[in-house]
């Protein structure tokens, strides 16, 4: 390459620099507002409205199936009591969720006094707490289980007590609760059988009296 155009690549390199080291920029007020800034809904030319494309839009009160009458109880004569419900579908899911929590707290409780107790070959607290949590586990489980099950049978045989009878009452959750304490351990003996069904059958009497008299 000649020195010339060396030296005129060079002055074009200075020219250039000197023009952007001199060069003024100004912003002017000529632009729009900040109110009147173009939008996307101005760029699609107002196709499209975003308040139309909510899945409920336009519906209104179009969606009466949705609003559930939740003031409304059974009708069974007795079915009344300080434990409001709709039907035995509310008994069974409240029943059976409560039993089985409470199956489960009370076996924990167990499990936590056994694996506190049980006698291990090297005094450590690892293998202490490694007890214990075994021991709720196993007992935990077992109980919350067996209280769910005698739920899930107790509801089902006193609602279609109920549904023959025409009405409830202490009596007829008694029936329902021999019943479900029979059928729970009728694999265990006749005697067992007869034990557990006086049980259930007592406990339920309990309970319905509890709930009519609060």
């Amino acid at each position: 390459m000649s020195s010339s155009a060396v030296g005129n690549d060079a002055s074009t390199s200075q020219n250039a620099s000197d023009v952007l080291r001199t060069a003024t920029f100004s912003r002017g007020d000529s632009g729009p507002a900040p109110e009147q800034a173009v939008t996307a809904s101005d760029l699609l030319m107002a196709a499209y409205d975003p308040a139309k494309l909510h899945p409920l839009a336009d519906l209104g009160d179009k969606l009466d199936y949705l609003l559930l009458d939740d003031d409304k109880t059974s009708e069974i004569p007795g079915a009344g009591t300080a434990i409001p419900s709709r039907g035995w579908s509310d008994d069974l899911c409240y029943g059976t969720g409560t039993m089985y929590l409470s199956g489960l707290a009370l076996g924990g409780a167990w499990g936590v006094r056994e694996g506190a107790r049980r006698p291990l070959a090297v005094s450590n607290s690892r293998l202490r707490i490694n007890s214990i949590l075994n021991s709720v586990t196993r007992r935990g489980t077992f109980i919350g289980n067996s209280a769910g099950v005698m739920a899930l049978l107790y509801n089902g045989v006193n609602s279609s007590i109920d549904a023959f009878r025409g009405k409830h009452d202490t009596m007829g959750s008694m029936a329902a609760g021999a019943v479900t304490g029979a059928l729970f351990k009728s694999t265990a003996g006749v005697k067992p059988a007869i034990a557990a069904a006086t049980v259930v059958s007592g406990m339920a009497g309990i309970w319905s009296y509890v709930k009519k008299s609060v």
